[in-house]
């Protein structure tokens, strides 16, 4: 990997007359995100240019955001998706649970410094100035990124809060939604598992079930992602990008930044599950859903 060859590469496509966009994905999908920073740096130690920059006056629509997308570091590209959620008429509440319920605590943490740097306000502020009532305490407690990431399962707590989650839903009229949170939002993925094993014996139903039952809107939705999360995040993804293209219209906004962020992280897991679940694979899903330089990216961010 030469930072300088990939950066001189980057700048005869968008020199000139015209863009060579396939020039521009087959340089940029073939690195990954640290190698594009490096990258970054080097176009504009040697170039003299500011490679997002020229990029974006190039490039256009969903296949600009794509590409961007992938040249933000990580953490940058989860702030500035968070804020977009918020700002402005109206809350994108789903990227606000996807990102949150999935996260590890060092990307939340990494995510809540670069937010404070960026916006000069903290992630919590905004979150409580968007949001209201039980949806909003359970974004604000994921938000912390303060969940045990231990293995350790204690079989009799794990008893003990599969019975509190049933005396706070289905046993009672009425949901006290905080011993939902307080034990989904904080235990370890281990002790969960164990806990939704031990619900369904005391409920005689899945904790997915409960939640619907007792819950809806926004708090229904969260504690979902944090259940589906916990069980198999690859899966829970699959189901997001699913959502974004079925039926008329794609949500694009779910679309891009479910390929750019997991491209690297689980997109084979997820993969995997795609086909599982729907069987069609992802792939075949993009091709039919998508089209131009936005679905050429997107297909090869999805591999295979």
């Amino acid at each position: 990997f030469s930072a300088e060859q990939e950066a001189q590469a980057l700048r005869k496509a968008m020199k000139g007359f015209g863009t060579d966009e396939d020039a521009i994905i087959e340089t940029l999908t073939k690195l990954n995100v640290s190698q594009r920073q490096q990258v970054l740096i080097t176009y504009k130690s040697s170039i003299g240019r500011d490679l997002i920059d020229d990029l974006k006056s190039e490039l256009s629509g969903n296949f600009e955001r794509v590409i961007v997308g992938m040249m933000t570091p990580t953490a940058m590209y989860d702030v500035h998706e968070l804020r977009r959620a918020m700002k402005g008429a109206g809350t994108d509440e789903g990227c606000l649970i996807e990102i949150l319920a999935s996260r590890t605590n060092e990307e939340i943490r990494r995510i809540n410094e670069n937010y404070k740097l960026q916006y000069g306000r903290t992630l919590e502020e905004d979150i409580v100035s968007d949001t209201s009532s039980m949806f909003r305490r359970v974004l604000v407690s994921l938000a912390t990124g303060n969940r045990d990431e231990g293995t350790y399962v204690d079989d009799a707590l794990a008893q003990q809060d599969a019975q509190c989650l049933y005396e706070a839903g289905e046993k009672k009229w009425g949901t006290d939604e905080v011993q939902f949170m307080a034990i989904l939002c904080t235990r370890n993925r281990y002790h969960l598992l164990r806990v939704f094993d031990a619900y369904r014996g005391i409920a005689n139903k899945d904790i997915t079930d409960s939640i619907k039952s007792e819950m809806s809107g926004d708090l229904e939705d969260a504690l979902l992602a944090v259940v589906k999360c916990m069980r198999n995040k690859p899966a829970y993804f699959a189901e997001r990008l699913y959502k974004s293209m079925k039926g008329l219209g794609t949500d694009d906004n779910t679309l891009i930044r479910v390929m750019v962020t997991r491209s690297e992280i689980d997109m084979l897991d997820i993969r995997r599950e795609f086909l599982t679940m729907y069987g069609k694979s992802l792939h075949s899903f993009i091709k039919g859903d998508c089209s131009g330089d936005y679905r050429k990216v997107l297909l090869r961010l999805c591999g295979g």
